[in-house]
């Protein structure tokens, strides 16, 4: 897991929510991964031999694909959305 301080994970939160109270929404989850991922994408240019990190990259990828279908599927607006806002080509 990367830590906190790397992704300003409450920014993330704040920014994304749906309600007060909204931790663990699609669009919050699906921002967060998109932290996570960016940040080990550049810790992977730099260590292009670690291997564990390169595995945990793709474990984390295929769980924003999987979050990012059942909101295609769900809410085809609101994928529409957070595939601009947080930059993402699909």
């Amino acid at each position: 897991m990367a830590k906190i301080e790397y992704l300003e994970k409450d920014k993330i939160i704040n920014e994304f929510k749906m309600h007060e109270n909204d931790t663990g929404s699609c669009d919050v989850q699906i921002a967060l991964l998109t932290a996570r991922i960016t940040h080990l994408t550049q810790h992977l240019s730099m260590h292009r031999k670690d291997f564990h990190t390169r595995r945990g990259l793709v474990a984390l990828a295929n769980r924003r694909r999987k979050l990012l279908n059942y909101l295609k599927r769900v809410d085809l607006k609101k994928y529409n959305e957070m595939l601009q806002r947080l930059e993402l080509r699909r």
